[in-house]
């Protein structure tokens, strides 16, 4: 089995870093989904180098993995939750964004972390859609820069309602930067099941080659809410085992960045539910059944129209 569970610091927010990652390590879990915050690890803050190498040493010391993500509210700007974003309609706002990224490359690569997740944003009003791509596309190029020299990919994840908010828009940005080596994907499994054409095992299964990082919680069609395992519609055994099959040796983080104030309860049945699916999909005798013929999931979703924001 090859699946290695973590659980994101934004579900954590309520305690203190040392005190998140001690109780995750007790948990049993492989790693962290460490959001640069105000909170936990101020990217725009003072003496940074000094407190990631605290953070590294801490880590280490606990046996936990790390990847880094990007989505903290308001780090940048305190009256805009998540700006300014790679396509705010301002040079300023997106080098801002940009400079942030590859802060977060240089920190993950002091942290040994295996990837660093970031999002395109919303299509700002009055922006023609052809040239939001292209802003993406600039924007990220310094970052990509950054990543090459420090060896840590960068995951973009598609989220609702962004420019980039499924898998199909993902390989448009990716033919566009002429598949580069360091552009990977952060896969959000309620995010499949929320909007993608696919269910979420089969979205898996078409996203292995990219796959850098991995986001899980459950969800419903239709509704971008961010739930409690066992409150969606996710079947997850198929989806452990789809990612499995994949080979992807990096985290699958528990997604639940409106939990904080029960961070620690849904820590711990969060685990307890992932380790009773993945020991049913364990337990599970091989399938037999006839060779599928059509289109692959991958086949299916490269071939998708890309997104309207």
């Amino acid at each position: 089995m090859s699946v290695r569970l973590g659980y994101g610091t934004n579900g954590l927010s309520d305690l203190r870093l040392d005190d998140a990652l001690s109780v995750l390590a007790e948990l049993g879990y492989d790693g962290v989904g460490l959001t640069l915050d105000h909170m936990h690890l101020d990217p725009v803050g003072p003496g940074l180098a000094g407190r990631v190498a605290r953070v590294a040493e801490r880590l280490g010391a606990l046996g936990l993995s790390v990847t880094v993500e990007t989505g903290a509210r308001y780090v940048l700007d305190p009256r805009r939750k998540h700006g300014p974003t790679l396509l705010d309609a301002e040079p300023e706002g997106r080098a801002a964004r940009s400079a942030l990224l590859v802060t977060a490359v240089r920190v993950a690569a002091d942290l040994g972390a295996h990837a660093v997740h970031c999002f395109s944003g919303v299509r700002p009003a009055g922006t023609d859609e052809d040239a939001a791509w292209e802003l993406l596309g600039a924007s990220l190029t310094p970052v990509l820069d950054a990543a090459e020299q420090a060896g840590v990919p960068l995951a973009i994840e598609p989220e609702p309602g962004h420019l980039l908010e499924t898998l199909a828009g993902f390989h448009r940005l990716r033919e566009q930067l002429d598949d580069h080596p360091l552009l990977g994907l952060t896969l959000d499994i309620g995010h499949c099941q929320c909007l993608e054409p696919l269910p979420p095992a089969d979205c898996v299964t078409a996203a292995g080659p990219w796959l850098r990082h991995v986001q899980i919680e459950d969800m419903r069609r239709g509704v971008h809410e961010h739930l409690p395992f066992g409150e969606g519609e996710i079947d997850f055994p198929p989806v452990l085992a789809a990612l499995d099959a994949t080979g992807y040796q990096g985290l699958t983080v528990v997604e639940l960045p409106r939990h904080s104030h029960a961070g620690p309860e849904l820590a711990r049945s969060s685990m307890a539910f992932l380790r009773t699916r993945l020991t049913a999909f364990e337990n599970q005798p091989p399938a037999a059944g006839p060779t599928p013929t059509g289109p692959t999931p991958a086949e299916l979703l490269t071939v998708s129209p890309p997104p309207s924001a």
